[in-house]
C-alpha cells in the first residue's frame, strides 16, 4: 500500500469541496442538448494548416453508428476493453463493474467495489485492464472514498459466480484529494506499460500549481503505485501540471500523449502532454501565449465541449462532449501546436451527453452516453454503448 510520493515527501490535504462551486459552469456540465450529418467547425480552433498526405488523416471526416451494443446502463464512466475485445464498464454511482460482450451486448456483473464514496462527480471513475492481464487478471480502478480519491487494483476471476468475480481491493495509491467537483478520474497504461492518472483540483484552484500535491496533475507511476524513472522529480508521481479538471487520456501512433481538459467559463482544452510542463491553469485558461505555461492545442467554448473521454483513431483525436452533447474530431498534423484541420463535431444532440469513448481497432470507436448520472435528460434506454465506424 503506497502514499503520493511527492517533492519534498508532503501528501496533499484533503481539498476543501465547496470551493469555486459557483464557477463549476463548465465542470462536468449541466444538461445543454447513422451518419452524421454536416458535421460544423469549431470557430475557436486552429485553421488547417498542413494539406493531407498518405501518412495524415483527412482534413474532414466521417461518423456512422454501425448499431447500440448495449443499453440500460446507470451512470457509466469508466470503460476499458479486455484482451478478447470485451468491455469491462464501471457505474459512478452504484460502484460496479460489469462486462460487457463484444458481439453481443450481453451483460455479466463482475461485482462491486468496496470503500467507493459516490457523491457529485465522484464515485467509482476510470478502469483500466493491465497489459500483464493476461497473467494476473488484474484490473486498475480511480475511486472516491469518504476520505480521498485513490487507486486500486482488483484480480478478476471469470470462473466464479456472476457478482462475486471481483477480489478485494489492493490500494496502490491514496491520498489524492477529493471534492463534489473536479475529482478527475481517468486512468490509463500507457505505451511504456507505466500507469497514468488524470486527477482535478476539487475547486482548490491552489493545488493545480503545488507540485507537492496531486491535485490537478497528470500522474504517472508504476503499476504498483511508486515514481517512475525518468518522472520530471525523481521522487515524485506528477508528469505534468497547472489542470483544472483531466478525465481524458490518449496516445496518438507516435505515442504522443494527449489530455482533455475542462475549462471554467471560457475555453475547453485539449492539450500535448510534455514531462514536466505546466499547463497554466488557474492562471492561464485557453490560448493566451504566456510565458512558462503551455497553451492547448485546440479549444473550444465551454458549451461546445465540457470534454471527458478521448480516444486515438484513423489519425485523429476523437473527444467526447458532456455538456456539449456532441463527438468531436480533431485530425492532428504532426505538429506540437496545431491540428492538421479545425476540429469537426459529430452526433450533435442526438445522444445526449456523451462520457467516454475508446478505440476498439481500425476505424471503429466505442462511444458511452451519460444520461443517467443526474445531469443529464435520461430517454428510454439510456445509458448505452454505441460501436462507430469513424474516418
Amino acid at each position: 500500500m503506497q502514499t503520493p510520493v511527492l517533492r519534498n515527501g508532503v501528501v496533499a490535504v484533503l481539498a476543501s469541496a465547496s470551493l469555486l462551486l459557483s464557477a463549476c459552469s463548465s465542470g462536468d456540465g449541466p444538461a445543454a442538448g447513422e451518419e452524421a450529418p454536416s458535421p460544423r467547425s469549431s470557430p475557436a480552433s486552429a485553421p488547417a494548416s498542413a494539406s493531407p498526405s498518405a501518412d495524415l488523416p483527412p482534413a474532414e471526416g466521417s461518423v456512422a453508428v454501425v448499431k447500440t451494443l448495449t443499453d440500460g446502463l446507470a451512470s457509466p464512466w469508466g470503460v476499458a476493453a479486455l484482451p478478447g475485445g470485451d468491455l469491462l464498464v464501471g457505474s459512478r454511482d452504484e460502484a460496479t463493474i460489469t462486462r460487457i460482450d463484444a458481439e453481443s451486448g450481453g451483460k455479466t456483473l463482475l461485482g462491486s467495489v468496496p470503500g467507493v464514496a459516490p457523491a457529485g462527480e465522484g464515485g467509482l471513475l476510470g478502469l483500466a485492464v493491465a497489459p500483464t492481464f493476461g497473467a494476473d487478471h488484474l484490473v486498475y480502478a480511480y475511486f472516491t472514498t469518504e476520505s480521498d480519491n485513490r487507486i486500486a487494483r482488483l484480480q478478476y476471476d471469470e470462473k466464479k459466480p456472476p457478482g462475486q468475480q471481483l477480489g478485494a481491493p489492493d490500494t496502490i495509491l491514496r491520498g489524492i484529494p477529493k471534492g463534489s467537483i473536479h475529482n478527475g478520474g481517468r486512468i490509463a497504461f500507457g505505451p511504456d506499460r507505466m500507469l497514468y492518472a488524470g486527477t482535478g483540483e476539487t475547486g482548490d484552484t491552489g493545488l493545480a500549481q503545488d507540485k507537492a500535491s496531486p491535485a490537478g496533475k497528470i500522474l504517472r507511476m508504476t503499476p504498483d503505485g511508486e515514481p517512475v524513472h525518468g518522472n520530471p522529480e525523481g521522487d515524485s508521481l506528477v508528469y505534468s501540471y497547472g489542470h483544472r479538471n483531466v478525465q481524458g487520456l490518449a496516445w496518438d501512433s507516435g505515442k504522443r500523449l494527449w489530455a482533455s481538459e475542462f475549462g471554467q467559463n471560457t475555453w475547453d482544452e485539449l492539450n500535448l502532454i510534455e514531462p514536466g510542463k505546466n499547463y497554466g491553469w488557474p492562471d492561464v485558461e485557453g490560448k493566451e501565449g504566456a510565458s512558462g505555461f503551455v497553451d492547448p492545442v485546440a479549444q473550444w467554448k465551454t458549451s461546445e465541449a465540457s470534454p471527458s473521454g478521448i480516444a486515438y483513431a484513423e489519425g485523429s483525436i476523437w473527444m467526447a462532449g458532456l455538456r456539449g452533447e456532441r463527438l468531436w474530431r480533431i485530425p492532428l498534423s504532426g505538429k506540437a501546436d496545431e491540428p492538421l484541420a479545425r476540429p469537426q463535431a459529430f452526433l450533435e444532440g442526438k445522444y445526449g451527453r456523451l462520457r467516454t469513448v475508446l478505440a476498439a481497432g481500425g476505424d471503429k470507436l466505442w462511444l458511452v452516453t451519460s444520461n443517467t448520472d443526474g445531469r443529464g435528460t435520461a430517454k428510454p434506454g439510456d445509458d448505452r454503448i454505441l460501436l462507430l465506424k469513424v474516418r
